[in-house]
Order: C-alpha cells, then structure tokens, then sequence
C-alpha cells in the first residue's frame, strides 16, 4: 500500500480515538498524550515503505524517534499520562466557551486539526520518499541531523530546567515557604521566555530540510506544515500568556524585558531564581 494512504489512514483511527475518549472521560489531552508518539509511527512507515535501504529516510526516522523518545519522558513525568492530567489550559477555555461550541471545538480543532498538523509536520517524509531522482545521502544531511539533535539538546536543557524549577517551587511550598519568583526567568528562559516552544519548532523546520536536499527544490506542498505548526505555537503562546498575566502580574515585566520565543538578549536585567 502507498505509505502515504497508510499513514492517512492511522490518522484517522487516531482522530475517532482521541476525540471518543474525550467524550467518555471528559478529558481533553488525549492528543497530547499521543503528539509525542503518532509522528514516530508516520515517518517509520516511509521508512519501512522503502524497504529500509533508504539512508536519508532510516536517519530521518531515527531523528525523529529519538524526538519523541524525550518529549514522551517529560511528559509522562508532569503527569500528562497519568488521569486527570489535563493540559490546564485546556479547562482555562472551556470557561470561556459554551458547552456546545467547546465540543465543537474538541472535535474539529482538537481532535481533527491538532491530528492532522501532527500527520504534516512529517510529511517532508513523504517528499523525500517519493523524489526522483533524488539526491543520495551526503554531507548536507549530517548536516541537518547535527541542526536537529543540536536542537533536541536545547529543548532537553529548556525542559530540565523548567521541571527544576517547578520542583524547587513545590519544596518550598512544602515547608511553608512563599516562592519567589513563582515563574522560570533565568538559564535559557533569560533569553526567550518560551525556549523549549522555539526548540520545537525549529526541530520540525530542520526536518523539512532533508527534502530540499533530496530534490534540490526549495519549495514544496509539505512546507505548508512547519509554518501551520509555528502558527499554532503563536496561538498557544497568546493564550498561555495571558493566563500567566493573570495568575502572575509582574509576568507583565518578564515580557517587556525578555523575547516571546526567539531566544535574544534580554532588554533589561531580570531577577535571578533562588533556589537555595
């Protein structure tokens, strides 16, 4: 079968499941839950489609999986897998909507947009797959393996750094103690105060190049993913900044000295973290 059938095909078991399993448990993170784990699958099957005998098509699937490998671990140990482990934001907007359109908006957005775009983002996959000819693999590809891991270890450090600071800032809840500051600005977040959403993106920028390598074409229909996926990434920043304005008001002096997502020199000196 066309590898690309097949993938379109677990995409759409995928939606059925994941919009299904909102409606009976009323959570809403199912696709959350498999975001780290449904791109792994896709490029996998380009692999496999070409037999395993293509170079560039096995790196990109090893890339990839070694992506979703980390993303699935620090998920899992915020509590994503476990129940009731929604996304917070997510009950944030149900506040805001009717129930009504909230369902539309699980079932069209959450479930069949997010899927979708998750199906996308691979698809240079595809590109690469069915180029021809198509260039072999070469220096330009260790080139953009070393660009993507490069990028996987600056979101692994954003992460880590994150999840150290919510674990200080739980330790000294535990002892009565008020944390202060009560959200990350120092280490990578100096510099962007979304580092690990910048990292994430580029990785799936990255990953679009190895089809302009393969075809020597700059332009293609899959290019349209990685710009859908950076424009949801704004959205997500908007609405998750706003609920930090409210839970934090001096979230609004973070902004004006620091970056939203591209990682810059901050404008103005920030406070520094006491973890101590």
């Amino acid at each position: 079968m066309n590898p690309l059938v097949t993938c379109l095909w677990i995409c759409g078991v995928t939606i059925a499941l994941t919009w299904i399993a909102s409606l009976v448990t009323r959570e809403y993170s199912w696709v959350d839950r498999i975001w780290s784990i449904s791109p792994v699958i896709y490029v996998w099957v380009f692999a496999a489609a070409s037999g395993m005998t293509d170079a560039r098509l096995v790196l990109m699937a090893c890339l990839v999986t070694a992506w979703g490998a980390r993303l699935t671990f620090n998920f899992a140990r915020k509590g994503g897998y476990a129940r009731g482990g929604e996304d917070y934001r997510w009950a944030a907007l149900r506040k805001r909507m009717s129930p009504a359109l909230y369902q539309v908006f699980n079932l069209l957005f959450i479930s069949i947009y997010q899927n979708a775009l998750i199906l996308g983002i691979t698809l240079p996959a595809w590109t690469v797959y069915a180029a021809s000819p198509r260039t072999p693999l070469g220096i330009w590809d260790i080139l953009i393996a070393v660009l993507f891991l490069a990028l996987l270890a600056g979101e692994t450090i954003a992460d880590q750094q994150q999840w150290n600071f919510h674990q200080w800032k739980k330790t000294e809840s535990a002892a009565a103690r008020t944390p202060s500051p009560t959200f990350l600005t120092t280490g990578l977040f100096r510099y962007s105060r979304h580092p690990n959403f910048f990292f994430e993106q580029s990785q799936w920028w990255a990953f679009y190049l190895f089809a302009i390598v393969a075809t020597g074409s700059v332009f293609h229909w899959t290019l349209l993913f990685p710009v859908l996926l950076s424009l949801l990434f704004v959205g997500s920043t908007v609405f998750t900044e706003a609920i930090s304005k409210q839970r934090h008001p001096e979230y609004v002096d973070y902004q004006a000295g620091t970056s939203a997502i591209v990682p810059w020199f901050p404008r103005r000196h920030q406070p520094t973290t006491e973890t101590a």
